[in-house]
């Protein structure tokens, strides 16, 4: 896969459709133990601010904000999907919701770096940072 990978998006209801240029291709592919996060249960990679497109559904989008409302989350008003959210840890960039790109399920990703939400880089020096991994292992391949 080459540094950067262009791939199709949508929400479950295809209201919304974008388009984006990702960082290092679905090598980003992380999770999160923030609150909102830990609910949502997304496996997000990484988009800089001018690499995610909405193609269609601007309007359809509808922004959530929590805690210190740094991180902006969006997901479609029709059928509730989480999109995308820009990084509180990295506001240059967004984080995109790897279910919904073209052919991605987040059964794709074996072992899934979790990073500290909890404990947030931007609330102290020691905070953040790699927590542990999250593996899946598909019934039909275990040994």
């Amino acid at each position: 896969m080459g540094e950067f990978q262009t791939i199709q998006g949508k929400c479950h209801c295809g209201g919304v459709e974008f388009k984006a240029r990702l960082a290092a291709g679905l090598n980003t592919a992380r999770r999160c133990t923030c609150s909102y996060c830990r609910m949502r249960g997304a496996v997000v990679v990484s988009a800089a601010l001018d690499g995610l497109i909405i193609e269609k559904g601007t309007e359809l989008l509808t922004q959530y904000r929590f805690n210190t409302g740094a991180a902006e989350h969006y997901f479609c008003s029709v059928c509730g999907i989480y999109t995308h959210h820009r990084r509180r840890s990295n506001p240059n960039q967004f984080g995109v919701n790897a279910a919904c790109l073209k052919d991605i399920s987040p059964f794709d990703f074996q072992n899934l770096p979790v990073m500290d939400g909890i404990n947030h880089p931007s609330d102290s020096k020691s905070g953040g940072g790699l927590l542990g991994h999250l593996l899946f292992v598909r019934k039909d391949t275990e040994g």
